[in-house]
C-alpha cells in the first residue's frame, strides 16, 4: 500500500552503500516515475543529469575543488565527504528545475512540481531497495561550471543512490498531523 511506502521511507547516506551496482535500466525505471510528477500548465520542469561510472569521479573532484575554493571555514573532513560520496554511491543524480521561460507560473510552483518528480523518484527507489538521500550543498549553484545548463536552468541538488544492507530505522515525527491541522 502507499502509504506503508510513504511511511517506510528514509533517508539512506553514501556512508551505508555497499559496493552492488546500480544498473542502467534501474536508473531509467526510477527517472520514469520521476517525469509522472503533477506539473501545473505541464510545464514539467525537472531536469536530470545521471553521474554513472566514471562520471562519479569528476563529479567528487568538482565538488571537492569547488568547496575548497569556495569555503570561507575550510575542513579536510569536509572535503574528503564532497570527493568520496559521489564515488560511494551506485549513482548521483543532479536534480535541476527548467524555468518556464514564459514565467506563466510562480517559480515556487517550479520547484514544487520538480521536488514532486524527486519525491516520485524517492519512493521508487525505496521500493526497489535502494536507498537514497537528497543533499543540497551550496556548490550546487556552480554547477554549470562542470555540466551544461540551459539558460533558465538551475541546479537543486544531487538524489544520491545507493544499495544497503542495514535495516532501516522506524520513522518519528515531532508532532502529530492534528497538531498541524486547523479545521474551518
Amino acid at each position: 500500500m502507499i502509504s506503508e511506502t510513504i511511511k517506510n521511507r528514509r533517508a539512506v547516506f553514501p556512508a551505508q552503500y555497499n559496493d552492488q551496482p546500480i544498473s542502467k535500466e534501474e536508473i531509467l525505471a526510477i527517472l520514469e516515475t520521476a517525469n509522472w510528477a503533477p506539473t501545473h500548465k505541464r510545464t514539467e520542469p525537472w531536469r536530470f543529469k545521471v553521474f554513472h561510472g566514471e562520471s562519479q569521479v569528476a563529479l567528487g573532484k568538482f565538488a571537492a575543488e569547488t568547496y575548497k575554493q569556495t569555503t570561507s571555514n575550510f575542513s579536510e573532513f569536509t572535503y574528503a565527504k564532497f570527493m568520496d560520496n559521489p564515488v560511494k554511491a551506485g549513482c548521483v543524480i543532479a536534480i535541476c528545475m527548467q524555468r518556464d521561460p514564459k514565467e506563466s507560473l510562480p517559480e515556487w510552483e517550479e520547484i514544487a512540481a520538480t521536488s514532486m518528480a524527486v519525491q516520485n523518484m524517492w519512493l521508487t527507489v525505496h521500493e526497489m531497495g535502494i536507498g537514497a538521500y537528497w543533499a543540497s550543498p551550496g556548490i550546487i549553484k556552480h554547477m554549470d561550471k562542470l555540466i551544461k545548463m540551459e539558460e533558465g536552468e538551475q541546479c537543486l541538488g544531487f538524489f544520491y543512490m545507493g544499495k544497503y544492507n542495514d535495516e532501516l530505522p522506524e520513522g518519528t515525527r515531532k508532532s502529530t498531523i492534528e497538531e498541524k491541522t486547523t479545521w474551518i
